[in-house]
């Protein structure tokens, strides 16, 4: 893991940082020192942390991918000094900007959420860092039992998790928003624009916002490509082949001691996202997957999944079409067969400890398996799907802006989703009345009919697997339970409930439903795609999610509702910008959805591991905290393998919160040294289990 860490102390004048912190992070790079210090902390290449300075007060630090030259740093510098923030945050890639001038630090988060940035009070100051699990070493905190509660009933509700995280006083900024240090008093301030919050944003031409859109996602892929880094072979093998193992080339020794090719790759079975992302790297001017002047082909990656049981027609035609793709002279075309040994919920002994819980955890070996096959920076599209789509709750901000004739054509789409039936002329008028309710329905009375829900146990309207129409309606709220919300204790539920009251009072108007809807499902995506990054990390490989980076958010914002919610939006979308890009002969059926097979392998993962599944849950931990029965849990789990149809993304949630559990638990050593730190290391890790 990766991370940043650095703090601001109250103490000014000559005697700033002579009496500072007796520990120091664990393999760590000072960028700066004392008074406020920066490291950098983990596995970073060279090109990943950049310095530009104006003066010994006036500095900014980049960690990860920043599209930007040092000319236009230096020009974000010396905004950033004037007080803009905006300029540090419009640049292509994912990455941290950190700006120091004179006592005040600022540190900025992403649209997202999936680069985070944490702080806790510390030693008169504040410490900040780019994740929690270090902050809460530092601190030596305990587990916030509540926090735990409200990602497992309401996952996706910002109003319950609010600015919190498993670790009692340390917090992390929202999306969108820079934490501003002064002598060590802390700020947070949001540095993007919020009048789109109350009132509909101007709409833009269809064609100009996709447009708008390709060159976003080409300038995001380029920056990857353009950067000039090279991965050194861990065993040495960058020249010819010693040959200890005969028949086997550097390529295939690096995959079987956990390495990846060095290059440029992409899945082509992870569906039309990146599918998109791969003919966009391997189509842009210049040599594709070029590393370093290397000529390499870019490697595309098709997951072939033999052992769900189910939707075996799908996998094949989704195999076919990645075949029809990768018959391009500048892809090389891999595919990964897997069995049992890759369904979800395997090997879950050997999961790391990542910074916090996520239903990640649960298929991090499966994802594994493809990832090994894939190149040293591998791109994903993760979070295309939050930003392209369309939240069934901006139904509500259409008819909010008297459109209603956009209405009919998603309205009719779903009422064929879940084929013919004596209801389905009746779903375009049920749809349309939750959308009318929810668009005059008040935030503070929606956040407080989801918490009378919460202690009333109400959670008959949850959709079972597979119902589009049930799934879109449970969404047209303000907030709505998750799915784990059934399986926690009536306590757990009251805590939860009084979080989202105490919410609806604070904010008693927050604009339109749609858009709000959107960000927190957005947010929530890109914590997980972080849990995902920790979880299934392999030696000297990055993971590139494009659609989660600033600008594309950005640019996928602009999208106008009305082209969002027409069936087959984000496959539309992306066929514009492939074609935009030179792209245009795509294979039958591409941009088809990949939710099926999800769902098959998951069910057929926990048939097959149902047997340790319960065992877990004989005396699991989430018991010891309250939040759970572990009978109740158990005899889901056991209903679930036979069958029956129970929220399945809700029993994930559950095991990867236990085994997350019991990897913080079991864990020794801390992420600091100095005496201060290796006392607490050997009184036994960070959270005792007497928290519980």
């Amino acid at each position: 893991m990766r991370w940043l860490v650095g703090w601001s102390s109250t103490a000014t004048g000559p005697a700033a940082g002579r009496e500072g912190p007796s520990v120091l992070p664990v393999g760590a790079q000072l960028l700066w020192g004392d008074p406020d210090p920066l490291w950098a902390v983990g596995d970073w290449r060279p090109d990943e942390v950049r310095v530009v300075q104006a003066d010994a007060q006036t500095r900014l630090a980049v960690f990860g991918v920043c599209g930007a030259t040092d000319d236009q740093l230096r020009v974000g510098l010396f905004a950033a000094r004037g007080g803009a923030l905006r300029h540090l945050t419009a640049w292509p890639g994912s990455y941290t900007a950190v700006v120091q001038v004179g006592r005040r630090i600022t540190v900025t988060g992403d649209l997202a959420g999936a680069r985070p940035v944490f702080h806790t009070p510390w030693a008169g100051g504040t410490a900040y860092a780019t994740a929690a699990l270090p902050l809460a070493d530092l601190i030596e905190a305990g587990l916030d039992v509540g926090h735990l509660a409200a990602l497992l009933a309401c996952p996706d509700a910002p109003e319950a998790l609010g600015t919190g995280t498993p670790y009692e006083g340390v917090r992390r900024i929202p999306p969108g928003h820079a934490l501003v240090l002064r002598g060590g008093a802390r700020d947070i301030t949001s540095y993007e624009p919020t009048a789109s919050l109350a009132v509909a944003a101007p709409q833009i031409p269809p064609e100009q916002a996709v447009d708008g859109v390709r060159e976003a996602l080409i300038e995001a892929v380029r920056a990857r490509l353009a950067s000039p880094r090279h991965v050194p072979d861990p065993d040495g093998l960058d020249g010819l082949d010693p040959g200890p193992v005969p028949g086997m080339g550097p390529a295939e020794r690096r995959a079987a001691r956990g390495a990846p090719v060095p290059g440029i790759g992409a899945d082509l079975s992870g569906g039309s996202a990146s599918g998109t992302l791969a003919l966009l790297a391997a189509g842009l001017p210049g040599r594709p997957g070029t590393l370093n002047g290397h000529g390499e082909r870019l490697l595309a990656v098709t997951f072939n999944d033999r052992a769900t049981g189910g939707g075996q027609d799908h996998c094949e035609a989704e195999l076919e079409r990645a075949r029809s793709i990768a018959d391009n002279p500048r892809l090389r075309h891999v595919v990964v067969a897997a069995g049992e040994e890759a369904l979800p919920y395997a090997d879950l002994d050997s999961q790391p400890l990542t910074d916090e819980p996520g239903p990640s955890l649960i298929t991090a070996a499966r994802h594994r398996r493809r990832l090994l096959a894939g190149s040293a920076d591998h791109f994903v599209g993760h979070g295309a799907r939050q930003v392209l789509d369309a939240h069934p709750a901006r139904l509500a901000d259409l008819l909010m802006d008297r459109r209603r004739r956009h209405l009919l054509r998603p309205v009719t789409a779903l009422a064929k989703a879940d084929g013919p039936s004596a209801q389905s002329v009746l779903v375009p008028f049920t749809v349309y009345r939750a959308a009318r309710k929810l668009a005059r329905t008040p935030y503070a009375e929606g956040i407080a009919d989801t918490a009378r829900r919460l202690m009333e146990r109400q959670f008959a309207d949850e959709p079972a697997p597979g119902g589009a129409v049930d799934a879109s309606l449970a969404a047209l709220a303000w907030c709505r339970p998750g799915p784990a919300a059934r399986w926690l204790t009536g306590e757990a539920l009251a805590q939860v409930a009084g979080r989202l009251g105490d919410a609806a009072i604070r904010s008693p108007g927050i604009g339109r439903p749609g858009e709000q809807r959107a960000r927190a499902a957005l947010a929530r995506q890109a914590a997980d795609h972080r849990v995902f990054e920790q979880a299934a990390e392999i030696r000297s490989q990055r993971l590139h999610a494009p659609f989660l980076d600033n600008q594309v958010v950005l640019a996928c914002r602009a999208l106008p509702d009305t082209l969002r919610v027409q069936p087959g939006a984000r496959a539309t979308v992306l066929r514009s910008v492939l074609s935009g890009a030179g792209v245009r002969d795509l294979p039958p059926g591409w941009g088809a959805t990949s939710q099926l097979t999800h769902a098959a392998a998951v069910r057929a993962g926990l048939r097959t591991a149902v047997t340790d599944l319960v065992g877990l849950f004989d005396a699991p931990l989430l018991a010891d905290a309250g939040l759970i029965e572990a009978r109740v849990v158990r005899k889901a789990l056991r209903a679930a393998a036979e069958g029956e149809p129970l929220p399945l993304d809700g029993l994930a949630e559950l095991v990867s919160t236990e085994l997350w559990l019991r990897r913080l638990l079991a864990r020794r050593g801390t992420c600091w040294t100095g005496a201060a730190a290796r006392q607490r290391a050997l009184a036994g890790g960070v959270v005792p289990r007497a928290s519980l």
